[in-house]
């Protein structure tokens, strides 16, 4: 329970949630997969990760960040973690976009740093061709010495995007950049608010570790009461779980059997007191709803062994008084330096050192962790998919 006050969330958990809760409250188990083994070398091999990379990261719709990293009209923030040079805009009418942070003169760099921009206008810095936030090329110095260039012809190179359920996602080709699932997915975000929801914290961290280690660590149960015995672990008990999949994307729900009893379970708020939903979608992203806020997690693998990892939390409001805002600097710092930052990207790190020795060559799941299983499945259908 929070112990400040909070807006409640007045939305109804969709019938995939519900089904989830009441497995759990009826004692249902989905998965009743028996033990089965993963090879080393989906985590360790460069030539593997490279498939991958084409396969998926470069081909298939992924998430970039929450819409409130840009609440206003007016924003724009760059974002080089995906491998090319990307800015993210929200133009005068509300609109999100994604386009190649590329003046269209010389090819030089728009925005740099990494921090939200508040601008109607976008300037080069070389030669100070402006464009708008939606594209628009608006002016460049000197127009006579470019006799009959259209700037309706010279905007900014817009990406295939989509903004749904509080998130912005963009496609790396346009050919692949179906975002079918993603509206599906945005039904369950909105039934937790989180278009609604305010940015309190952002951080990136570095991860000496395979993007899928990162990932593992939420797909199974079994490591929770273990790993975390001193931050969240008291709060689970291990095996009440449930989980299903929307197209390649998890969502699982980790809920306390003995208090549900009696239980509203279409009362959202009630609901996640009792049951923590978390959705782990290809390619690499973690949506986390807490009680009372809500952590995404983005992934954006830079070689086999390196992933960055954006963290950013999600509250209902922004903090009016130093108590809420205490209350809210707690919650990140058990989350983001605790949970994650020091236990499970800490285990991510740890892995591949024992990995690459070859005393392990196959991983054995057990079968509260067929949730690994299952998402290493939907990697080998992306990469048969892509040939």
């Amino acid at each position: 329970m929070s112990d400040v006050d909070t807006k409640p969330t007045a939305g109804r958990p969709t019938d995939g949630m519900l089904a989830l809760a009441r497995d759990i409250a009826e004692g249902r188990k989905r998965d009743t997969s028996d033990v089965s083994k993963v090879p080393a070398s989906v985590y360790i091999d460069p030539d593997y990760w490279a498939r991958e990379k084409a396969a998926i990261y470069d081909r298939l719709p992924q998430i970039l960040c929450p819409s409130a990293l840009l609440p206003d009209p007016g924003m724009a923030v760059p974002h080089d973690a995906t491998g090319r040079p990307l800015l993210i805009t929200r133009d005068a009418g509300g609109k999100a976009h994604v386009f190649l942070n590329v003046c269209r003169h010389r090819g030089t760099r728009l925005v740099e740093g990494s921090e939200v921009h508040c601008t109607k206008k976008l300037v080069c810095p070389y030669h100070a061709w402006t464009y708008a936030v939606d594209g628009r090329l608006l002016a460049l110095p000197r127009p006579d010495t470019f006799p009959g260039l259209d700037k309706d012809d010279h905007g900014l190179v817009e990406l295939p995007s989509r903004e749904t359920g509080g998130l912005i996602w963009f496609g790396p080709q346009a050919d692949t950049a179906d975002f079918s699932l993603a509206e599906q997915l945005g039904e369950d975000f909105d039934a937790l608010g989180m278009g609604d929801q305010v940015l309190f914290r952002r951080k990136t961290h570095e991860v000496a570790g395979n993007w899928k280690l990162i990932m593992d660590a939420f797909l199974e149960s079994y490591h929770v009461t273990r790993l975390h015995a001193k931050t969240i672990g008291p709060f689970f008990k291990d095996g009440v779980t449930s989980g299903d999949m929307i197209g390649p994307h998890s969502r699982a729900a980790v809920g306390r059997l003995e208090e549900m009893e009696g239980v509203d379970l279409e009362d959202m708020a009630a609901l996640r007191r009792l049951v923590t939903f978390a959705y782990q979608l290809l390619p690499g992203a973690l949506i986390i709803p807490s009680p009372d806020y809500i952590n995404v997690m983005v992934m954006m693998p830079q070689a086999h062994d390196r992933t960055l990892v954006e963290d950013f939390m999600l509250i209902p409001e922004h903090p009016a008084t130093d108590k809420a805002r205490d209350h809210w600097e707690r919650s990140w710092a058990l989350l983001d330096g605790g949970v994650f930052a020091s236990e499970d990207f800490r285990a991510a790190e740890l892995g591949p050192q024992g990995l690459s020795t070859g005393a392990v060559p196959h991983l054995t799941l057990g079968t509260m962790e067929g949730g690994i299983r299952r998402y290493h499945e939907t990697v080998e259908e992306a990469l048969r998919a892509a040939n």
